[in-house]
């Protein structure tokens, strides 16, 4: 379990809203452990700001304790910014539930949800450097890179995660395909497509912010072949969530 208010002990209302991350949650132990470096991550780059952590399932806190201990602490507003990646069920309609019942509970404390993390510029750099950091050469066309991701029930989702591949090898030799660990199309597609396109040597990029059971599937998956680490606490994240806090920031009222 993480606690409440990890960073900042006795931190309360400061005049800032209070930032809650909110995480997916899993069973996997490394999951829960890299949201807390995240979570200390972006409690270091703005000390001024009381942090909390929070699940929408499987572990602890809650987003429903982390609402109470902001309201308990003396904040009158918090931006919840969910550590998803996409737009799919979880933040379009379990999280907005959530704080909808935050509210009723709080009918003072003004809760404002921020757009998910990705995909962004700043995060498909951190996937590009988690690439480069398994010896990859930005110069190799014989270089192809698989971009795992979850995959979504919605084709329109998986097409927006599509769109990053194209981005992720701008300015390189690199080929790269996209693959799905829930639903098609499977690594072993993608990297049968960039052998076909030359490549004989292939780098697994998962776009998944923590390590956990879809990971390990698509690690066995890969065999011989390298697979780079999960986005994690990289700089890149840090700044693209306290840019979504920054931008839900709720308007001054006008005199």
């Amino acid at each position: 379990m993480i606690p409440l208010l990890l960073y900042r002990p006795g931190l309360t209302n400061t005049g800032r809203p209070a930032l809650v991350l909110v995480a997916h949650g899993s069973r996997d132990p490394r999951s829960a452990a890299t949201v807390s470096e995240v979570v200390a991550a972006v409690a270091a780059a703005r000390p001024e700001l009381a942090v909390y952590p929070a699940f929408l399932d499987l572990n602890a806190p809650s987003v429903d304790r982390a609402v109470d201990a902001v309201a308990a602490a003396g904040h009158r507003a918090g931006v919840v910014v969910p550590l998803l990646l996409g737009s799919a069920f979880h933040a379009r309609v379990d999280l907005p539930g959530l704080l909808a019942a935050g509210r009723s509970r709080h009918p003072y404390l003004d809760l404002t949800q921020a757009g998910v993390l990705g995909p962004d510029p700043r995060l498909i750099t951190a996937l590009r450097d988690r690439v480069l950091d398994t010896g990859a050469d930005p110069r190799d066309p014989g270089l192809g890179v698989a971009v795992a991701a979850v995959g979504a029930s919605s084709p329109a989702a998986n097409d927006r995660t599509r769109r990053l591949v194209r981005s992720l090898i701008a300015g390189t030799a690199w080929r790269a395909e996209i693959c799905f660990a829930t639903t098609e199309p499977a690594l072993p597609e993608a990297t049968a497509r960039l052998r076909e396109q030359g490549c004989d040597r292939i780098v697994v990029a998962p776009w998944f912010l923590a390590p956990g059971r879809l990971t390990d599937r698509l690690h066995a998956a890969a065999g011989d072949h390298r697979f780079a680490a999960t986005l994690g606490a990289h700089p890149g994240l840090v700044e693209v969530v306290l840019d979504r806090y920054t931008t839900a920031l709720p308007l001054p009222l006008s005199a």
